[in-house]
């Protein structure tokens, strides 16, 4: 309950701070760039390095990697039939693609599955959402935000951007079995710790509920994808198709947790990236700030009802 509550809170905080007099209008510019070249960069270092994989943790480590795939087949072809720009079907496959999982989901998974709950979502984030994020994440990123997309273009910022070369480092760590001493672990928290707090603020200074904006289509289109389809496609692929059997054996509770993962809100890192490579910021952040509230109790009812 906790991370709900912080959630709510640095959500206003940033809505606040936006009607405060003097504050200036695009201090989450500098917040992002703060997230993104410290905060995120130590976190993966911290985690990456100390992933461990198992045969029962197939299922959620591969969730974020169907859903993402669907969210760029989704809305690539949603976009011409709704005639949608490149800005705004970038940052729709980004935010509608990538749930968060370790700050909405750990709580959700810990009510309705206990610690196992919470260590399986771990997996689900740090081997899953996580290296989505810095990898399809940045590599959709960098295509839609060029009018002109080549090769060089979308390498060149993949490979510049910090969390991807940390993310790239790690993992070289992790297959050579390095980790790293337990001093240098505590920094690297301390460095990466900032991450939640900044990011819900960023993103709250950038949220604007006015009737129109809460209006608009492609919102609309991103939020059913987001809380309805992408749950479904899950709840079919794994608890339909699978029948609990060929993957799952005896941990059908696994399958279920998936189709909740895959129910929550976008990903705040997500809406940071699509807002840095300038892909429509008002829409990104919109999906943050309003799909994340209607998950926690979607999410919720939906783990009760297939439970």
């Amino acid at each position: 309950m906790t991370n709900l509550f912080l959630l709510i809170i640095c959500l206003s905080l940033g809505v606040l701070l936006q009607r405060t007099k003097g504050f200036p209008k695009e201090a989450y510019l500098g917040l992002n760039a703060v997230i993104i070249n410290v905060c995120l960069p130590a976190l993966t270092l911290l985690y990456t390095t100390e992933i461990s994989f198992k045969s029962n943790q197939v299922l959620p480590v591969l969730t974020p990697y169907i859903l993402f795939t669907c969210s760029f087949l989704f809305f690539k072809i949603i976009a011409k039939t709704f005639q949608f720009d490149r800005s705004t079907t970038g940052a729709l496959t980004i935010t509608a693609g990538i749930s968060s999982i370790s700050f909405v989901g750990f709580p959700i998974f810990e009510l309705l599955y206990g610690k196992a709950g919470v260590q399986m979502g771990i997996l689900m984030s740090q081997a899953g959402s996580f290296v989505v994020c810095g990898t399809l994440g940045i590599m959709t990123a960098s295509y839609y935000s060029s009018s002109e997309p080549s090769i060089k273009s979308i390498a060149k910022s993949i490979f510049t951007f910090p969390p991807f070369l940390a993310f790239c480092v790690a993992v070289i760590l992790n297959f050579a079995n390095f980790h790293f001493p337990e001093h240098f672990n505590d920094v690297l928290q301390k460095m990466g710790s900032p991450f939640t707090v900044l990011a819900l603020i960023s993103v709250g200074l950038q949220i604007n509920l006015s009737k129109a904006n809460l209006a608009q289509k492609p919102l609309i289109i991103g939020l059913f994808f987001k809380l309805l389809l992408a749950p479904l496609i899950i709840f079919v692929l794994y608890l339909i198709l699978l029948q609990e059997k060929i993957l799952l054996q005896e941990n059908t509770w696994i399958g279920q947790m998936c189709v909740v993962g895959a129910a929550l809100g976008s990903m705040n890192t997500a809406s940071i990236i699509a807002i840095n490579h300038k892909l429509n910021p008002p829409l990104a952040s919109l999906m943050i700030g309003i799909s994340i509230p209607i998950s926690i109790i979607t999410s919720l009812i939906l783990g009760y009802l297939i439970k």
